[in-house]
């Protein structure tokens, strides 16, 4: 739901926290979760990393609702899984958030959450899909090589987003 925007943003920011700059980070220089990478991308040119520091609000608002919370398509997403869908497509990708959902579901996991993959969401509980899209999430999580460095913070957020998500569903 729509509505379900701002808090949901909340919860990734809280997540996301401020500067980071870990050689060991895939997403190189990120501020507030947004990386470099994208931070270009959106402003249609190369930006520095004093320039990311400083994202204006406005920046990052509109960043997080277009190239995430939309493309992820959460105002179709029962509430509760709109922010554990947005929550990995913030922190892996909208591709890998929509496969994960997929797999949940038994849809083709193709990366795009079309007509045949909602219906078949729609089949199933929110709560239900909350449940098992943490699983997968933390199924996947463990699969990177990263994850002897970055896993016990994937995971911490991965429980934190399902306990929310769940109070979400109000079911």
């Amino acid at each position: 739901m729509k509505s379900n925007f701002e808090k949901a943003l909340k919860f990734v920011l809280h997540h996301e926290g401020l500067w980071a700059d870990d050689p060991r980070d895939p997403g190189g220089a990120t501020m507030k979760g947004v990386t470099i990478s994208v931070y270009k991308e959106y402003m249609g040119r190369d930006v520095t990393k004093d320039e990311l520091r400083n994202i204006p609000d406005k920046h990052l608002f509109d960043l997080y609702e277009t190239r995430y919370w939309d493309k992820a398509k959460c105002d179709d997403l029962k509430p509760g899984v709109d922010l554990s869908v947005f929550d990995l497509a913030v922190n892996s990708g909208v591709g890998r958030a929509a496969k994960i959902l997929q797999r949940c579901v038994g849809a083709t996991e193709d990366g795009a959450i079309g007509p045949k993959t909602m219906a078949l969401i729609n089949e199933v509980s929110a709560k239900d899909l909350v449940i098992l899209f943490a699983e997968e999430r933390r199924k996947f999580y463990k699969g990177l090589k990263a994850f002897e460095h970055f896993g016990k913070g994937w995971l911490r957020r991965t429980d934190e987003c399902e306990q929310a998500s769940l109070k979400m569903t109000g079911e």
